[in-house]
């Protein structure tokens, strides 16, 4: 009996390596990181784990400081981890008593080719290209429903609810985004979404967007899980694709262990009563503002469903960046996206911006800031104003210039309306510091879609895609548009997310194919592929500088140009035939006695005209 109770006291003490007896955030790291002083918040199964002692015993990783929480189930752990640590599992445990259990926290080696293979950042030489993975294709119909999530609805005839698209189906049409001339994918978010269907104005709606965040360190296993979402990265780099990842700091679903088990209260802004944000970005740029209204617009949340999160609290800030600087260098994504960026706290923001810049110098990050005007657009990036805070993003979704492009394509000629709106919107580029690096479109998952807004007019389309392509900054096109998909959010935002068409097993026409496509679908795909790719190998209008002129008679003229290229872009919104003369901008066209219309390779002299309602993209010879 002596030797059996010894027996007994060896197992208490064994150490499990292979029980997950706790849950640790981030779930690894990786060797030779700047990022070498890592917090790993540990959330245990009981009220007291906060009570455990922790030992850790690797070569080149220190245990600094243990800190607790008013919530007994977390710990955070300050790890140190030198520079000649080693990849291995390094062996965290915890000890309660004679009992000693350890998880296992994987230490990587680091991948090879920053800013080559990865992480190699979206510039205005890319063509952005936005899908909803729910919505686009379905490539494994086995992981339409996965057992233990909240939400099994699947119902492709109710556009709030899961469609079924997926990470595989994305990698079946790689080779038409490829052949279409595009560079670079974002796909909404596709972390883990465990959430059941909330009630929102539209109704009981599913999570099949993304944005309500569950599990940070978790791919959503409907979209494919984590490996589904690697080799679709690899995939698409193998084509020369680049990964936009779309990230969320702003907010969580209220499932996640954020909100619903939060080691302190304040990782949450709270509120006595539930109070929304106001939307307002002025609240937080202006001046002569308020700090009322500035706490509003900050920590008032979107809907009771999405708690916001609070940035100023040091452990939710470290948890947020070590997870954008983990993804980068566990997946091989190339870029960042990030939702609601005006929403969150400010030093925040240039803080977690200033860390993936400096562990990945290629990266780069466009923020969005659906801004009412120019001054508040260029008040989130980088930019020329005197402003309290300075913002030290490259890039943001260009609102004002996209709402200005819509407008000088849809409306006539006014003294501040159609044409003019633009002319004077891009006029405010000096409030940047870098146009060039804005992501500029016509709509995208929360907006009507462009073909809808312009009557299906198909003039107006050539008008818009060839804004797109020849101004300024990154382009980006939703999904479908280059095929006409069309509709207005009514009587909800899924009625412009529905799904590709070929996409899905069933589907009568498959848009991805020409076969499938009506006269007109064909036209814009033609034409969209035709302007892509002859913006890959244009100089001038990936990098080149741009030239205005003042709109006359409806017709506005802008140049794209360097060393080596000059590209005219003409738009005539009148309902007469214009005349051009190209000595009329002898700043410009001085040395060029004519030129060629990239989309039909007609030749143009000095003298031509364009008819109403004409646009044209005109390479000088």
């Amino acid at each position: 009996m002596k030797k059996f109770g010894c027996l007994s006291l060896l197992m208490l003490l064994l150490i499990t390596a292979n029980a997950q007896y706790a849950s640790l955030y981030p779930t690894g790291w990786f060797t030779g990181m700047k990022w070498n002083k890592v917090q790993v918040m540990v959330k245990g199964e009981y009220e007291g784990f906060k009570k455990e002692k922790v030992r850790i015993n690797y070569p080149g990783v220190q245990l600094q400081k243990i800190h607790q929480f008013e919530n007994g189930k977390y710990l955070a752990l300050d790890l140190v981890i030198a520079a000649n640590a080693k990849p291995g599992n390094v062996r965290i445990e915890f000890i309660n008593g004679a009992k000693s259990h350890a998880v296992q926290w994987p230490l990587k080696a680091r991948r090879s080719g920053i800013g080559k293979n990865f992480a190699q950042g979206i510039s205005s030489k890319d063509f952005v290209y936005l899908l909803m993975p729910d919505r686009f294709s379905n490539g494994n119909i086995s992981n339409d429903k996965v057992a233990g999530y909240r939400d099994t609805v699947v119902n492709r005839k109710d556009p709030i609810k899961r469609h079924g698209g997926d990470l595989e189906g994305v990698v079946n049409k790689l080779d038409y985004l490829k052949d279409l001339g595009v560079t670079a994918i974002w796909m909404t978010p596709v972390l883990e979404n465990d959430m059941p269907l909330e009630s929102e104005q539209a109704g009981m709606m599913a999570g099949y967007h993304g944005y309500w965040f569950t599990n940070h360190y978790a791919v959503d296993k409907r979209l494919g899980g984590d490996e589904g979402y690697r080799k679709m990265i690899a995939a698409a780099h193998a084509r020369g694709i680049k990964i936009i990842q779309d990230a969320v700091y702003n907010h969580v679903g209220i499932e996640h262990w954020f909100y619903k088990d939060a080691p302190a209260k304040d990782w949450i802004n709270q509120w006595k009563d539930y109070t929304n944000t106001n939307h307002r970005e002025e609240a937080i740029l202006a001046t002569n503002g308020n700090t009322a209204d500035k706490k509003i617009m900050l920590d008032g949340w979107f809907v009771p469903h999405l708690p916001d999160i609070n940035q100023r609290n040091p452990y939710v800030a470290n948890f947020l960046i070590q997870h954008a600087l983990w993804t980068v260098e566990e997946f091989g994504i190339d870029g960042w996206r990030v939702d609601t960026y005006k929403y969150c706290d400010e030093q925040f923001l240039n803080n977690i911006n200033a860390a993936l810049e400096k562990e990945f110098p290629s990266i780069t990050i466009f923020g969005e800031a659906v801004a009412n005007t120019v001054a508040g657009s260029a008040y989130f990036t980088q930019n020329n104003m005197q402003s309290a805070f300075k913002h030290n993003a490259q890039g943001t979704t260009d609102f004002p210039l996209s709402y200005a492009m819509m407008e000088a394509v849809n409306k006539p000629a006014g003294w501040t309306d159609g044409v003019n709106k633009l002319y004077m919107t891009l006029a405010q580029d000096l409030l940047y510091k870098a146009p060039e690096k804005n992501c500029i479109f016509f709509d995208n998952h929360d907006m009507e879609r462009f073909v809808s807004v312009i009557g299906e007019d198909y003039n107006k389309y050539k008008m818009g895609m060839n804004l797109l392509f020849t101004m300024r900054g990154i382009p980006q096109l939703y999904y479908g548009t280059e095929v006409w998909m069309k509709n207005f959010k009514n009587p909800n935002d899924g009625m412009v997310r529905l799904d590709f068409s070929g996409g899905f097993t069933g589907d009568a026409e498959n848009k991805f194919l020409a076969s499938g496509r009506n006269k007109r679908e064909q036209e814009a795909f033609e034409y969209v592929k035709k302007l892509a790719n002859f913006r890959k190998s244009s100089s001038a209008l990936q990098t080149g500088k741009i030239m205005q002129w003042l709109p006359k008679d409806g017709v506005y003229i802008y140049f794209r140009y360097d060393q080596q290229q000059t590209v005219l872009t003409i738009m005539n919104t009148s309902d007469k035939s214009r005349a051009i003369n190209l000595g009329d901008y002898a700043e410009r066209t001085a040395g060029f006695n004519g030129s060629i219309n990239i989309l039909n390779n007609e030749k143009q002299g000095r003298l031509f005209s364009v008819e109403p309602g004409g646009s044209m993209v005109l390479l000088l010879q």
